[in-house]
Order: C-alpha cells, then sequence, then structure tokens
C-alpha cells in the first residue's frame, strides 16, 4: 500500500483523463495533466511520483514518453528529482493557496487576475457591517460564560430551524448544530457515518470539496452522471442504490454545483424511496437554496413570473422524508469569510456530532453566529438582492459565450452561480493552463469527476462583474483557438436548459 507521501502508478491513472483526447504531443498531454492534479489540489505537493517506468507500463505508454513527461514538469518548477529517491511534485515557485480545495495559484500577488475558479463574491455592500453593528450589543449577553459552545448558540439554532420550518420541514433548534461552513458539516458527518471502504453515491459532476472529502475518510465514490436533460437520472440512481448498497448518498438537488439543475418532486420522491430501500442516508446540500434565478420579484423575496406569481419550488428532500440529513451554509447568499453553516438531522445525531466537534476546534466563534444570526434575520432582502445581481451576470457571461464561443454549449442554470459548458472538444485541462498563463483562472470538468473524466466540460461562474466576465470570455476565445484545430464542431450554440 502506498503511503500517504505517495502515490502509485494505477491510482494517478485512475486521476488522469484520457490523454489520448488532449491536444499536442503525449508526453505534454501527461505533464499538463500531472500538473493540473498538483494545481487543483487533487495530489499534495511532496507526494512522491510512481517511476517512469511504472507509470509508463499502466498508462501503455513508451517510457521515454513518461521521462519526457517528467522532465517537462521539472522544468516548469513543478517536480524535484533526487537520485535513488525519486521524483517529487513540488510547490510552484511564487505559488499560494487560492480559495477552497487547497488550489494553487501561480500568479503573482500583483497580477490583476480574473479568478472564475470559485464560485463565490464579496459580500454586498452594508449587509456585514449592519449586522455586526448589532450583534456587538449582543455580545454580553455571551461574554459571561466560557464561550465554548461545540453545538452552536441558541439563538442562531433557533433562527435556522425557524427557516427550515417556514420551508414546510418542522424543526426545532436541538435538530440544529452550528458548523464553520457547509464543508465542515460533511466533514463531520463523514466522521461520524462512514467507515473506510464505505460506498458514497454522488451525482456526476459534482461539488470537488465533497469527493476530497469522502476520499480523504477512505469512503469509495459510486458517481452517477446526470441525464441527458441535465437533471438526475433517476432509474440510474436507484439501481446504484439497490445494487451497491452505499452508506451514503451526497446530493446537491438544488441548483447543483457545478451545473446549476433544480431537481423536480417526482424525482427527489423516486431517490428517496429507493434509498430507503437501500438503508441509504441521503445527505442534501442546500448551500445554494436562496439563489434562485428562475426569474425575479422586486416586489417580494421569492423567485415569481413576469406577473409576480411565485414560483412553486420543488419540495425539501427532508419534508419528503425526515431522514433525510441537510446540510447549508451562509457563503454563496451572504460571504464566505462569515464561516457559518449548519447540519439539520435528528436531535441524537446532533449530539453525537457535537462531541466529535468539540474534540477538534470545541466549538465555533460566538461573535460570528451572533453576526450571522443578525444577517439571517434580513436574509429575505439580502437574497433577493443577491439574485437580481446575479442574473444580470449569468445573462452577460451566456451572451459572450454565445457571440465568441457559439460551438461551446453551456446549461441556462435554474440557479446558484455558475454554468456547465460542453466544449466542442476535449481539452478542458490544457485550456484551464493556458488560460492562468493569460490570468484568467478556470477549472476543468475533471475536477468535479472522480476518476479524471469530464475533459469536454468546464464549470465557469458568473461572480465577476459583467465587464470582467466579457474579458475573461475573450481570453477564452483566444486561448481556445490558439490550442489547435478541434477534431469536433458544433453547428449550434444554444442553451441547454439546466
Amino acid at each position: 500500500m502506498d503511503s500517504p507521501r505517495s502515490i502509485g502508478a494505477r491510482a494517478l491513472a485512475a486521476l488522469l483523463p484520457d490523454l489520448g483526447q488532449l491536444p499536442g504531443p503525449r508526453y505534454r498531454a501527461l505533464s499538463t495533466a500531472v500538473a493540473t492534479l498538483l494545481l487543483d489540489g487533487r495530489v499534495a505537493p511532496g507526494v512522491r511520483l510512481p517511476s517512469e517506468r511504472d507509470l509508463a507500463a499502466v498508462l501503455q505508454l513508451s517510457r521515454s514518453t513518461a521521462t519526457a513527461a517528467y522532465q517537462q514538469l521539472t522544468e516548469d518548477g513543478l517536480l524535484v528529482r533526487r537520485r535513488g529517491s525519486g521524483s517529487y511534485l513540488r510547490l510552484p515557485v511564487g505559488s499560494r493557496v487560492s480559495g477552497p480545495g487547497g488550489r494553487l495559484n501561480r500568479q503573482d500577488e500583483g497580477v490583476n487576475v480574473l479568478d472564475l475558479s470559485i464560485a463565490a463574491m464579496p459580500t454586498l455592500p452594508g449587509v456585514l457591517e449592519a449586522a455586526a453593528t448589532r450583534a456587538l450589543r449582543q455580545l454580553s449577553q455571551h461574554t459571561g460564560d466560557i464561550g465554548y459552545q461545540p453545538y452552536g448558540i441558541s439563538a442562531l439554532r433557533e433562527r435556522v430551524a425557524r427557516r427550515y420550518t417556514d420551508r414546510g420541514v418542522c424543526t426545532d433548534a436541538d435538530q440544529i448544530l452550528v458548523t464553520n461552513g457547509a464543508q465542515h458539516a460533511l466533514d463531520l458527518l463523514l466522521r461520524l457515518q462512514l467507515h473506510p471502504g464505505d460506498r458514497v453515491v454522488t451525482e456526476l459532476p459534482t461539488y470537488p470539496g465533497a469527493l476530497d472529502a469522502i476520499r480523504s475518510h477512505g469512503g469509495r465514490v459510486v458517481a452517477v452522471p446526470f441525464g441527458p436533460d441535465g437533471r438526475w437520472d433517476a432509474a440510474a440512481l436507484r439501481n446504484a442504490l439497490l445494487q451497491t448498497s452505499p452508506r451514503l448518498a451526497f446530493l446537491i438537488p438544488d441548483f447543483n454545483n457545478p451545473t446549476g439543475a433544480l431537481i423536480g418532486d417526482d424525482q427527489r420522491h423516486e431517490l428517496l424511496a429507493a434509498a430507503r430501500g437501500s438503508g441509504t442516508t441521503v445527505i442534501a446540500d442546500e448551500s445554494f437554496i436562496d439563489l434562485d434565478l428562475r426569474e425575479h420579484n422586486p416586489r417580494g423575496s421569492g423567485a415569481a413570473d413576469s406577473t409576480g406569481t411565485p414560483i412553486e419550488r420543488p419540495m425539501p428532500m427532508a419534508a419528503i422524508d425526515d431522514g433525510v440529513v441537510s446540510i447549508g451554509s451562509l457563503s454563496k447568499p451572504i460571504w464566505g469569510g462569515l464561516r457559518i453553516g449548519w447540519i439539520r438531522t435528528d436531535p441524537d445525531t446532533v449530539s453525537r456530532l457535537a462531541m466529535i466537534r468539540a474534540r477538534s476546534d470545541m466549538g465555533g466563534s460566538v461573535l460570528d453566529q451572533l453576526v450571522a444570526d443578525e444577517a439571517l434575520a434580513d436574509m429575505d432582502s439580502i437574497a433577493a438582492r443577491r439574485r437580481a445581481e446575479l442574473i444580470v451576470k449569468r445573462d452577460a457571461l451566456l451572451s459572450e459565450l454565445g457571440a465568441r464561443l457559439p460551438a461551446w454549449q453551456p446549461s441556462y442554470p435554474a440557479g446558484g452561480l455558475s454554468t456547465w459548458v460542453t466544449l466542442d472538444a476535449p481539452g478542458a485541462t490544457p485550456l484551464t493552463h493556458l488560460l492562468e498563463q493569460r490570468g484568467v483562472l478556470l477549472t476543468p470538468g475533471s475536477r468535479f469527476a472522480v476518476d479524471g473524466t469530464l475533459e469536454r466540460y468546464l464549470r465557469i461562474p458568473f461572480a465577476l462583474p459583467p465587464a470582467q466576465l466579457a474579458t475573461a470570455v475573450e481570453r477564452m476565445a483566444q486561448a481556445w483557438a490558439d490550442l489547435g484545430p478541434r477534431q469536433v464542431r458544433r453547428p449550434s450554440g444554444a442553451l441547454v436548459p439546466a
């Protein structure tokens, strides 16, 4: 078995895309693919790579091809070779960790980079300042105790519970555990419920942070592709649940990250019935629940059609089956720097999670939770402002893509922060490398898969201002053209519904 500081040839090959689909000589395709694994955080700096001979044998390449790829990585400053010891990945000179997931940015901090690798936005002007001012007035009520709150403060737990109840999921405060964001929530659940070797069903594509967390806890991912309509393939999900009997299923039914898809009631009912039959616990990530972009009602707080009639939202997963574990966060609607998330489950599980949590960080910041409680009091108006802002940015991005890259096919996201783009040929990984050199950071589709597939896809967030999105798309078009003639061209740039 490989040590944590090395990766075997077969394990590395499982993470690589199909090199035959990448442009350029095969050695360059291999070096680019390995570099992407490092920069995206899927393989850590300091890890020893397999020998050139072993990797060449597994990939069915000549040894000279593997040697040339390792030499290219060395010249790029990503690999150090030690005589008699092996070849080790290294941090690029001047690199720094950028955002969630451990992604490395090789650009200097002073360079004006258009970062489209993260689906997140700055806070709205004045929102947190006002919430923090009100929170400070409440702080003295909490400073008389020791301040360790592994469950979270009562006021915030009650506020979150009321929001679930208002959505049709009757919830008490003792069913809520406050966490340091949604990723922390998922990690706690995996620590409690997952054992090494257990299977976890996910969508394909899905949130990379979830894949990383599942693998770090020894889980085995069973990824089920979306159907041709951009939504769950209910039959495939049902079969995966009944045939593999996974311990857990991690799903994003409300504005999937990265596709933006919204799953309807029928598919939710069908999935949950199959999960009950297989004894699988479903974890529903609702981080994007407040970013419904189907339409925006300026007179109210929710999504509505052009006449102002509210658009019906599918039932929450936990309203269909109370055994569903729901996780949420303020990172997307409010601000990623406010590290507040939560778990909704049964009270006994909340207590067990609190015990695990108390052994690591002992509890979150009380002041941050007070700020979050005050912000949640205004969430409806904050979310309405977010939706109005995002609709403009989404439409601007889709317009630019249609004009400059008509052969690409972006999804038309029902909500969330990104569009999932089908390229007219494989090549997402080399494209993102070329764009990085031109000051645009993007994440290839392979980052949203467990096995290096999805080289024909890109996630493009629409979090930046429209002018910056236009600049980014212009550079994408130039870089795509510079990669050389494509093998496949699609005649239409029509949008694919999400």
